[in-house]
């Protein structure tokens, strides 16, 4: 989350906003963190986890701003993100909500950014993998990950709406726990109306993407958010009902068996390249790592020779330092050198950490210095 809120801070430095954190019963001491280093974020203390839905409607209640961003603690935006976003939704008269250009932490596209609706039809080809231009519309494959344009469904980890959209149509559906309440409240907004954006011309990091349903747990809430939305949206009859349940258990048959296949993840134990200029981060990652180079830059012509550098000396899994980059310079850098697969991770300004995640489908790691 301290990522998270760093790079939010230095996104809204010329925006007039708020910034409400809503805690579901953390047990890492978030809520600590927050009231100490972030003093005029609202933090908002739950008791016990109420769930994803349930708690964007206990912060928007608590907003004054005309527009309300919805964002995943797990996300880091750039600076120009919210500037970018806010002059575009007010050149749209018929503006609902709107999504943006997320990647993982390689760098790489993460297609639930720009949905379609995902009727039985659509689902089906998703299910069974065949995608082209006329059928694959549950990732609304009318537009390029690099083109702007409307879209019907946009992604819970980032989404950008007018307020009065937002209790127009009574916010999330909280009978949503986890998962499918993002599919139900643009559908509400479309049935309202106003159009969905899908907006390409900025990107934000998503360390945990759509895919990572890594337990039983998880599984059973996306089973039950997937039963919640059609018999909201397609209920017809019963033998109609009857054959949409069956398709929603053979998909959680499916991913049951795939639960078993999961990406390592950590820091790697390959060559690593520290992308910083502060000498004493460098040797607590040297401590860690026996195999570590330093990168030193001083301009955009040290940037330009960074890709010459890590193939000439075979590095693995790059850590940029947000006390000389940017994280507006690190999105720009891992997008850039996403075609050489390499890994990443990020250290926070003033921390004592580096994270980050090798996949769209594992959660990530933080490794604490000593």
């Amino acid at each position: 989350m301290e990522l998270c809120l760093q790079s939010v801070q230095e996104a809204l430095e010329e925006i007039d906003s708020e910034i409400i954190v809503v805690d579901n019963n953390s047990i890492d001491d978030s809520c600590k963190m927050v009231s100490e280093k972030f003093p005029k974020v609202i933090c908002i203390r739950n008791n016990k986890n109420i769930g994803f839905a349930k708690a964007n409607n206990q912060g928007v209640t608590k907003a004054k701003g005309q527009y309300v961003l919805i964002l995943n603690p797990d996300t880091v935006v750039a600076k120009d993100t919210f500037k970018k976003i806010l002059k575009f939704a007010k050149s749209r008269q018929n503006f609902g909500a709107l999504g943006v250009k997320l990647i993982d932490g390689k760098g790489t596209f993460l297609p639930e950014s720009k949905r379609g609706i995902p009727t039985p039809k659509v689902s089906f080809y998703k299910l069974i993998g065949f995608t082209s231009k006329s059928t694959g519309k549950y990732y609304a494959n009318h537009l390029k990950e690099n083109e702007t344009g409307i879209v019907d469904i946009l992604v819970g980890a980032f989404m950008f709406m007018r307020r009065k959209v937002y209790n127009e149509v009574k916010g999330f559906d909280e009978r949503y726990f986890m998962y499918g309440e993002d599919i139900d409240l643009s559908y509400k907004i479309l049935n309202k109306g106003y159009q969905n954006y899908y907006f390409a011309d900025t990107q934000v990091i998503h360390y945990k993407g759509e895919s990572t349903i890594n337990d039983m747990k998880q599984l059973r809430y996306f089973h039950k958010a997937m039963e919640i939305f059609y018999d909201n949206h397609f209920k017809l009859n019963k033998i109609y009902d009857l054959i949409m349940r069956l398709g929603i258990k053979v998909w959680y048959l499916l991913k049951f068996f795939r639960l078993k296949r999961k990406e390592k993840e950590g820091i790697s134990s390959e060559k690593l390249l520290y992308f910083g200029n502060e000498e004493e981060t460098f040797n607590k990652i040297q401590s860690l790592k026996l195999d570590v180079k330093q990168y030193e830059f001083t301009g955009k012509k040290s940037l330009d020779n960074l890709e010459e550098f890590i193939k000439k000396n075979n590095i693995k899994e790059l850590i940029f330092d947000n006390n000389n980059l940017t994280y507006q310079n690190i999105i720009t850098e891992i997008v850039k050198l996403k075609k050489m697969d390499l890994t990443f991770k990020i250290h926070p300004k003033n921390t004592n950490y580096i994270l980050g995640s090798n996949s769209s489908v594992t959660k990530g790691e933080v490794c604490i210095f000593k």
